[in-house]
C-alpha cells in the first residue's frame, strides 16, 4: 500500500492540516501503516502537485497560518481506482519467526526474553484497541457506512494482536524449560 492512499483514506474521513493528519495517523491508520511526519508532508505535497487534493490556507489568531487538505475529485478517483484493483493477501513477514529458527541452546534465555517482549508489546497493542472499541463503539457495531468501516477494521487489528500475543505465549510454554515452568 501507498503512504497515498493511507493518507487518501484519513483525508477522506476528515479535511486538516498536515500536522492534524499527521497527529491523526499516529493514532489510527498509523496502526496498520508507519510513516514519519516528513514522509506524510513530503506525500501531501506529491499529491497537491497529482490534483489528488486541495490546501486551502487557513488563517488562525496568535498562530501561524495553516494549509488544510481535502480530497479532490482527482484523489477520489484515485481511492476509487485503488480500492477496485486486486491486491495481494498479506503475508506474515516477523523477525521474531526468523529469530526462533535461527536459535540455538545457548541462546534460549535471550530468545525467551525476545519472545516475552513481544508477546507485552502485542498484549498492550491490544489493550489500546479494545479502548478504542470501547470508546468508539460502546454499545453494538454500526450497520453501515464509514463507522462500519472502521469498526471493522479495528476488530482485524484486534484479532491479529490476540492472535500474536497468544502465539507467543504458546512459544513461551513450549520453549520454556520444564523446571522454570510454574507447575502446581
Amino acid at each position: 500500500m501507498a503512504l497515498e492512499h493511507a493518507l487518501l483514506v484519513s483525508l477522506d474521513e476528515r479535511a486538516g492540516s498536515g500536522y492534524e493528519l499527521a497527529r491523526r495517523f499516529d493514532r489510527s491508520i498509523g496502526f496498520f501503516h508507519s510513516a514519519s511526519h516528513q514522509q506524510i508532508y513530503r506525500v501531501l505535497h506529491r499529491m497537491k502537485d497529482r490534483g489528488w487534493v486541495t490546501g486551502e490556507t487557513v488563517a488562525q489568531e496568535g498562530r501561524p497560518d495553516k494549509k488544510v487538505y481535502r480530497v479532490a475529485g482527482a484523489g477520489h478517483a484515485e481511492l476509487d481506482r485503488w480500492v477496485a484493483t486486486p491486491s495481494e493477501p498479506d503475508h506474515l513477514r516477523s523477525e521474531l519467526a526468523v529469530k526462533v529458527r535461527a536459535a540455538r541452546p545457548g541462546t534460549l534465555t535471550e530468545l525467551l526474553a525476545e519472545i516475552t517482549r513481544h508477546r507485552d508489546a502485542h498484549a498492550a497493542r491490544l489493550d489500546v484497541y479494545r479502548l478504542i472499541e470501547k470508546r468508539d463503539f460502546p454499545e453494538s457495531p454500526p450497520r453501515r457506512g464509514p463507522d462500519l468501516h472502521q469498526y471493522l477494521v479495528l476488530r482485524g487489528g484486534i484479532r491479529v494482536e490476540e492472535g500474536f500475543r497468544d502465539w507467543c505465549q504458546d512459544m513461551l510454554d513450549a520453549l520454556t524449560p520444564a523446571s522454570e515452568q510454574d507447575v502446581p
